[in-house]
């Protein structure tokens, strides 16, 4: 299993950016998938998740804000981001959850067995 983030970058505040995760050996219309990120001296946090059931779910932090979509076709996992803060600055990555656990938080760490590299997004205030 292979997921590669990218699309990353450097935005002004209030700008946008779009990532996208490129999925293999996974399927990711058939699988729990996510993005989590990682600031600066910070502990890594849940962003987003898109289920195999079709529901999305999303931190405070970026709701109303983040909107994350999938490509069954090419098997991408996408973050479109508007209206970004420099609180959002941090490297962010995806991962993927192939039990489709069931009583486990979608936020946790612990709910995904694999994880891509991330891509940096800066936000300049």
């Amino acid at each position: 299993v292979q997921l590669q983030a990218s699309g990353g970058g450097l935005v002004q505040a209030g700008g946008s950016l779009s990532l996208s995760c490129a999925a293999s050996g996974v399927t990711v219309s058939t699988n729990n998938m996510a993005w989590f990120r990682q600031a600066p001296g910070k502990e890594r946090e849940f962003v987003a998740t898109f289920r195999w059931n079709g529901v999305t779910s999303y931190s405070d932090s970026v709701k109303g804000r983040f909107t994350i979509s999938r490509d069954n076709a090419k098997n991408t996992m996408n973050l479109q981001m508007n209206n970004l803060k420099p609180e959002d600055t941090a490297v962010y990555c995806c991962a993927a959850d192939v039990r489709r656990r069931v009583g486990v938080s979608v936020g946790a760490q612990k709910a995904y067995d694999y994880w891509g590299q991330g891509t940096q997004v800066t936000v300049s205030s």
